[in-house]
């Protein structure tokens, strides 16, 4: 499959749009009646749950003061059930300091609020999706999202060129850049926790990913208010392709929906937490222990939304496939190797497909 060099169709940004004081939404946004929001015939928004919330304080001195195998405590526990049954929870107490992550947020707001051409200087094209964008996938004719987002790359350092980052706030690239780097060493330290509540050594998932060489992006998200928000998504049903998604919400504005028993739980942020859930990459190599979980994201007329999804990713030349010690006679694998690379541009092919990807995918590759 062949990386695409330009979009089917002239790209359209969203924010314009809302910003134009239309009271009707283009047709390319509206979705089909059983893709909306509320499905027509009952609904399927439950309002009175929450994804876990996992306070990682104890668990990360425990971390910094000897080799975390063996650990048994609560938290370890607790993230091991979230992984198992939800693929998303929250952590608060994580190490990154709240100002910077109120700066991260700030930043990128004045980013989207920037004059058009200035935004326009960022332009993406699909064949890195690196930039300022509107739409994910190729295929023409395909009914939209509500949202423009901004994406780039952090690691490996080969790809990272921050002269593709926004000049503008000037700011920007240095409150990023930073930002990055505690993203990065927080979910280095969650990956061993991970590691070890699969029976597996500690480092494995981390070597797995390439080590200290391993992929790491941001898309940063920004859902414009809607005059039907009733009628289209920010961003169809998906479970994410790569390996660990790092999450940080709008504080103000809920929006992220994760699918649970048929059922969409909202999810309402905590304060400066951050919002964890298990890609496609790491359900393959824990042979389908921990679950990659079909979201999406809700928006309304009222406010905008901006949030900043940071994936820790698996090296993309790297072979993925379930874990040998993960193995048995009676647990065979359940996915074929596949390298990142060829995984990722399958999606980036076709879009948000729900969960539909991660079976798709692998018949593609046999």
């Amino acid at each position: 499959m062949n990386n695409p060099k330009d979009w089917p169709e002239p790209i359209v940004r969203v924010q314009s749009l809302s910003d134009s004081g239309i009271s009707k939404i283009p047709d390319r946004y509206v979705k089909p009646p059983t893709e909306r929001p509320i499905s027509l015939g009952r609904s399927s928004l439950q309002t009175d749950v929450n994804i876990p919330i996992i306070d990682l304080q104890e668990l990360f001195n425990d971390i910094e003061s000897r080799r975390f195998s063996g650990l048994t405590s609560s938290v370890v526990e607790q993230i091991s059930e979230a992984c198992r049954n939800w693929g998303f929870f929250q952590v608060v107490n994580h190490g990154v300091p709240p100002e910077l992550m109120d700066q991260a947020t700030e930043v990128w707001r004045e980013f989207f609020h920037q004059p058009m051409e200035v935004k326009q200087s960022c332009a993406n094209s699909p064949k890195t999706y690196e930039g300022y964008g509107s739409r994910l996938g190729v295929k023409k004719g395909a009914i939209l999202d509500w949202s423009d987002y901004y994406f780039l790359h952090y690691l490996p350092c080969s790809l990272k060129d921050q002269k593709k980052w926004p000049a503008l706030p000037v700011y920007l690239r240095e409150v990023i850049e930073e930002y990055s780097k505690q993203v990065v060493n927080f979910g280095g330290r969650l990956m061993k926790v991970l590691s070890a509540n699969l029976g597996l050594r500690e480092d494995y998932l981390q070597d797995a990913f390439g080590g200290e060489d391993i992929g790491a992006c941001l898309r940063v998200n920004f859902y414009p208010k809607c005059p039907q928000p009733d009628l289209t998504l920010g961003l169809s049903p998906h479970s994410d392709p790569g390996g660990l998604t790092i999450l940080l919400p709008d504080q103000h504005v809920a929006g992220l929906q994760v699918r649970r028993n048929g059922d969409w739980t909202t999810v309402k942020p905590a304060s400066h937490a951050f919002i964890v859930n298990i890609g496609d990459q790491i359900q393959v190599l824990s042979n389908a222990i921990y679950k990659s979980v079909e979201h999406r994201v809700i928006v309304n007329s009222a406010e905008e939304r901006v949030s900043l999804a940071f994936f820790y990713n698996p090296r993309g030349d790297l072979m993925i496939e379930p874990a040998k010690e993960l193995v048995t006679k009676h647990n065979p694998p359940l996915y074929p190797p596949m390298t990142f690379n060829e995984y990722r541009l399958y999606m980036r092919t076709k879009g948000p497909q729900g969960k539909s990807q991660l079976g798709e995918s692998q018949k593609s590759s046999r």
